[in-house]
């Protein structure tokens, strides 16, 4: 387990699984064709998810789309995203229901560039808020990620509510994220 998330009991849970991984990882992170990074912060009316992934995993490139189908498959994978509730079906004793949606792909024309960005390795970033009426009751999500993204092949998971924090790893054709007690 990283050992800073190890801090988290001081902080809320949101701010801790923020920091402790920009605080633990060099300024390059790792861009890895067939993984995909995936948060689950707990707290006390929400769930976040985060995912940051190689572009490939989404789409099944890294640039900008240049033809019709391309562009219509980036279209298909940004709706598929937005409708998070769909690829993430959290434990039903959390009452959840999906609040903000906030994607940044600067190649798919979601969000900024960001300098110094290595040319031919574009990324996803998404954050899936899911406001709760009792978050900290969830032992699970459902993921329907390897379904939705064929080059999708591992997850790779921190998660962190009030009670502790976990890491796991999916691996195709694994489903169900699960955690606690």
């Amino acid at each position: 387990m990283n050992p800073l998330f190890r801090f988290a009991g001081g902080l809320p849970v949101a701010l801790a699984l923020c920091i402790a991984p920009a605080a633990a990882q060099p300024a390059q992170h790792a861009h890895v064709h067939g993984q995909l990074k995936l948060d689950v912060a707990v707290d006390v009316q929400t769930l976040t998810v985060s995912i940051d992934s190689p572009l490939d995993n989404i789409v099944g490139f890294e640039r900008a789309p240049r033809t019709d189908a391309e562009r219509k498959t980036a279209q298909q994978a940004v709706a598929q995203l937005r409708a998070a509730d769909k690829l993430f079906a959290i434990d039903p004793a959390a009452d959840c229901k999906l609040g903000q949606v906030d994607l940044d792909a600067p190649v798919l024309g979601l969000g900024q560039a960001k300098a110094g960005e290595p040319a031919g390795h574009a990324d996803l970033e998404g954050s899936f808020t899911f406001e709760c009426r009792s978050p900290v009751q969830a032992r699970f999500i459902d993921i329907a990620l390897f379904e939705a993204f064929r080059n999708v092949r591992q997850i790779d998971v921190q998660i962190a509510t009030p009670e502790g924090q976990y890491q796991r790893t999916l691996k195709r054709p694994a489903k169900r994220l699960a955690w606690g007690k």
